[in-house]
């Protein structure tokens, strides 16, 4: 089959790879519709580098069951799908408390074993999640990041009414903000220093945006909320200085969820670091989209907000291409040589 197989930083290699095949009773084959490039990959593909040389990689997506084992009842052969791609161990201290987020040798598709950026792959059938008809998958490879969204939003115990500051207008953060309006917040902050991001922001349902380019953003917070924090912040960029600065933008006994990842130290002011205890903040970090009984509840919610229309991914997805022009569109995504939101392949076309 055709994938793209990456082999080291910024170089990724559309070419042949062996086919997976069932070797288990309980696994799934399934032929890849759409899958999306994630903001992990984006910074893999330029910073990191791979785990495993020549491997194919890929998480989020959508495909059409061609084969089931032989003890397989969830699904079968023609359904439409996507899989969580999260593995855990089932032996360690966590996963015995069904904590799977959690398992010490948690692990996902396309990091030590092939993802989906190919024509087929094979999952366990725990992993694998039925969609509805009226989900197409362009929308359907999109329920992997709306997932880990909603995995961190039930930490928080959000609640109708809250005012919520979304920080950073990429994919999660877009996501947060339509799950925010979902879960019956009455005001959303969106903070950005992209304005083209913001305009998306507002499309999606943000109350009110800033670019706080140059700007104090707690300052700008409290401009649009009444002198005020807000209820929760939710820290989508994944940078060192938003990271340090969400501690600043809650309310005194609010919440700060962080569901981005900074490739950095994160240097944090005393007076941003203060606001924890002096506040009595409550601080949580967000890792993954799955829960008990698994893959967990984020993805029934996922796959029924799709299915009645009350979440739209569609402004999200920027560009629909084909999978052989993968290594053109991630050197994209490395030069910033064009604004772009999700992005996802079609192996077939």
């Amino acid at each position: 089959m055709k994938a793209l197989r990456f082999y080291a930083k910024r170089d990724i290699r559309f070419e042949n790879a062996d086919a997976p095949i069932i070797s288990d009773e309980k696994d799934v084959k399934i032929k890849v519709k759409a899958v999306g490039i994630c903001g992990s990959d984006v910074s893999r593909y330029a910073k990191l580098g791979p785990y495993v040389p020549g491997n194919v990689w890929g998480h989020e997506f959508s495909g059409e069951v061609v084969e089931v084992g032989s003890d397989v009842t969830k699904v079968k052969v023609g359904q439409k799908v996507t899989a969580c791609p999260a593995l855990f161990c089932g032996k360690c201290e966590a996963c015995q408390k069904s904590i799977f987020a959690q398992c010490e040798n948690l692990d996902v598709i396309g990091a030590h074993r092939y993802g989906a950026f190919a024509e087929y792959i094979v999952m366990p059938e725990r992993n694998v999640v039925p969609i509805p008809d009226e989900v197409d998958y362009d929308d359907a490879a999109m329920v992997e990041p709306s997932c880990v969204v909603v995995h961190g939003y039930y930490k928080t115990g959000i609640k109708a009414g809250d005012t919520v500051v979304v920080v950073g207008c990429g994919t999660i953060g877009l996501l947060a903000i339509e799950w925010a309006k979902i879960f019956g917040a009455k005001m959303v902050i969106a903070l950005d220093i992209d304005d083209t991001k913001l305009e998306l922001a507002k499309k999606v349902g943000a109350d009110h945006t800033v670019n706080t380019m140059g700007k104090e953003p707690s300052e700008e917070v409290q401009k649009v909320n009444n002198g005020k924090g807000t209820d929760i912040v939710i820290e989508s960029a994944g940078t060192p200085i938003t990271s340090a600065q969400s501690f600043s933008l809650s309310r005194k006994g609010g919440k700060v969820l962080f569901v981005g990842i900074p490739y950095g130290d994160v240097m944090v002011k005393r007076l941003y670091f203060e606001k924890i205890v002096r506040c009595e903040l409550s601080v949580y970090g967000s890792w993954n989209a799955i829960s008990a009984p698994f893959p967990g509840q984020e993805w029934e919610t996922t796959v029924h907000c799709l299915k009645t229309g009350q979440l739209n991914v569609k402004p999200l997805i920027t560009h629909v291409v084909p999978l052989s022009k993968g290594r053109e569109v991630f050197e994209i995504t490395a030069e910033r040589k064009e604004p772009f939101g999700k992005i996802i392949f079609h192996p077939e076309d």
